[in-house]
């Protein structure tokens, strides 16, 4: 396996999973003691390598897996401290409201956003948890689904705004909900 295209087959594919699979949560390690989380972006890295097995071009599997993983580690790490960030500026946010006497239930919003992702239109719905919850990009997304980037903007910028007025119903004026709403257009 070398060369300028790189034949993946379910029996070679089985191999590279064993070959590569622990020493790849070993280096992972490094950056996240979660083993949960490593294991989650390890199997990541070779659902898309058998999605994309005949568009690749590998020079080296090894030097591909490793830089692979190392990227998409990345991404969650920095997707987990952007969240974090959020949170922690929604959190200051609603002490200040609650000194004041208005109070916020964090189950109770995300209950709301799950309601109100799960109110959108299927084709709609499966764009937006292929942005937000596997984390892919426009084009990424399009690919996978076989239409336009410009029909993957389209929809997420319907579930943006249906999520939008589905939670301004209940937070009608309450500006810690535009914290999430910033947050889920990115």
């Amino acid at each position: 396996m070398g060369s300028d295209t790189l034949h993946i087959t379910q029996s070679s594919f089985r191999e590279l999973f064993d070959k590569y699979f622990e020493s790849l949560c070993r280096y992972l390690a490094y950056y996240s003691a979660n083993n949960m989380i490593v294991e989650e972006v390890v199997q990541d890295v070779f659902v898309k390598l058998w999605e994309e097995r005949e568009s690749l071009r590998i020079e080296s599997i090894k030097s591909y897996l490793f830089t692979a993983a190392h990227n998409r580690m990345l991404n969650h790490i920095r997707d987990e401290k952007r969240y974090h960030t959020l949170l922690e500026l929604w959190t200051i946010n609603e002490k200040q409201k609650g000194l004041s006497g208005e109070c916020f239930d964090i189950e109770e919003f995300s209950e709301r956003v799950q309601r109100a992702i799960d109110t959108l239109p299927e084709k709609c719905r499966r764009i937006f948890d292929l942005s937000k919850k596997e984390n892919l990009t426009y084009k990424q997304i399009a690919e996978r689904l076989d239409i336009s980037v410009k029909t993957v903007e389209t929809q997420m910028g319907i579930a943006l705004r249906k999520i939008r007025e589905y939670l301004s119903a209940f937070y009608p004026r309450n500006s810690s909900i535009l914290i999430f709403i910033r947050y889920l257009g990115r």
